[in-house]
């Protein structure tokens, strides 16, 4: 989309904004929004489906969880198992893909890069790996709508991902904008701005409460139970009620960013994670304790290369296995105990201590008889590695066990598909999560490149 038609033309409101607004002295914001992402990645490198219905299942080819336009013109609604949407899949022809998280990082991360070329990195906060705020107080205000346009246009280019992009004086706004400008594509060009107070006023008086950032369901049925349904009304309520009835600070600060003041600040982007987990789903029940060790140890690998890759090292590890539903009565309070938690004598990144550690907690929650069906790993009271002291009476604590990690990690990143692993975390896999509809990781694998012919 080319032609971009003016934030009044698409709220109806009679004249167009002015391209007089001045952001001296005052915050711009805009967010970044990539439009359908998962099913946009997966029509990179099949264009044969661009423009016809596409969804993306979860893990385990279990709900759907991305769905293109014309899904969703279809009636196929997010979060709906696959097994009840599949006769509308098969019978409109809707293409499927299972989840492949290596194809969508990579993609986001390109989507961010560029991102950071356009504005500069301190001016992005990644919030989402499909979205990210910016701030653009250095862009000169007769600039910011053609530079909306730019940023869409440079991102489609670069990457192959179209992108939806408000721009407001808040956060808050700038995500109605987003959201707006994505409801009627043809009308914005997927570009809107959200600077002048009459086109604020529109804008909210066509958002629901449920539609506005930061509110849940639970808020928004108290919302509407309280007669206030739409973004205006909530703005004119005044602080003291949103602090009693919405959730505190919490409420005080939406209630700022509706009316234009900025309450919530760009966050510094992270170096490292204050928590590492990582979790599946199992491809098929499972009962046996090896195979619950197996996929523990699987995962405990996977999470104690990530803590190596942000050079920290772990003092604490959890572990948890959720058994199916027909094991525990519907009242989860009375499901059997299925986390158990551990403090390490001393912090490490160390894979074998790790799993080590993580095994003795899988033997304490494991419950012979029970079907399970996800486990997970989770590491806490993340520190920098260098912060850690040496220990006197252990000599396998030095420095070589670390270069080994290293070493391992080196070569698994490079080959792939973790050639070099411990034997514990299996050989056979047969419990591994399913992705039955997956296409092929094309720009992470040498070995699935796209093929021209």
């Amino acid at each position: 989309m080319n032609n971009k038609m003016s934030s009044a033309d698409h709220l109806a409101i009679g004249e167009p904004q002015s391209g007089s607004v001045s952001n001296r002295g005052r915050s711009v914001y805009a967010i970044v929004d990539c439009d359908c992402f998962y099913c946009s990645c997966e029509r990179l490198f099949d264009p044969s489906v661009t423009g016809k219905p596409v969804v993306v299942l979860s893990n385990n080819d279990g709900c759907i969880i991305s769905r293109s336009d014309e899904a969703k013109s279809l009636g196929v609604r997010m979060g709906v198992p696959y097994f009840e949407a599949k006769s509308v899949i098969e019978k409109n022809g809707v293409k499927a893909f299972s989840s492949n998280y290596h194809l969508y990082g990579d993609i986001s991360m390109r989507v961010m890069d560029t991102l950071r070329a356009l504005v500069g990195r301190e001016r992005v906060e990644v919030y989402s790996v499909d979205e990210a705020f910016l701030r653009l107080d250095h862009i000169d205000p007769e600039r910011l709508e053609s530079f909306a346009v730019e940023i869409r246009d440079t991102v489609q280019c670069w990457t192959g991902i179209p992108v939806s992009v408000g721009i407001a004086a808040t956060k808050t706004l700038a995500k109605i904008a987003s959201r707006l400008a994505k409801k009627e594509k043809a009308r914005t060009g997927c570009t809107l701005l959200l600077l002048d107070e009459e086109v604020q006023r529109k804008a909210l008086m066509e958002t629901r409460v449920s539609g506005i950032w930061g509110i849940g369901r639970s808020y928004a049925s108290k919302l509407i139970g309280l007669g206030i349904t739409s973004g205006w009304e909530l703005r004119n309520m005044p602080e003291s009620w949103a602090h009693t009835h919405l959730g505190g600070v919490v409420g005080r600060r939406l209630i700022r960013e509706l009316r234009g003041e900025p309450a919530l600040t760009m966050r510094e982007e992270l170096d490292g994670k204050k928590m590492i987990a990582t979790t599946r789903m199992f491809g098929r029940p499972v009962t046996a304790l090896n195979e619950l060790k197996e996929a523990v140890a699987t995962y405990t690998s996977r999470a104690a290369e990530k803590l190596r890759r942000q050079q920290c090292a772990a003092t604490e590890i959890s572990v948890f296995i959720v058994p199916r539903e027909e094991n525990y009565s519907l009242d989860f309070r009375n499901a059997p105990q299925f986390t158990a938690r551990a403090t390490l004598s001393q912090a490490t990144s160390l894979t074998n201590e790790l799993i080590k550690s993580a095994m003795r907690l899988v033997e304490e929650i494991f419950s012979p008889g029970a079907t399970y069906k996800k486990a997970g790993v989770m590491l806490g009271k993340i520190r920098p590695d260098v912060s850690i002291q040496g220990n006197f009476f252990r000599t396998d604590s030095g420095r070589s066990n670390r270069y080994l990690m290293s070493a391992v990690d080196n070569v698994n990143f490079s080959m792939r598909d973790d050639v070099v692993k411990f034997v514990g975390t299996g050989l056979d896999k047969s419990w591994k999560m399913r992705q039955e509809l997956r296409s092929k990781r094309c720009s992470t694998r040498w070995d699935e490149l796209k093929e021209i012919t």
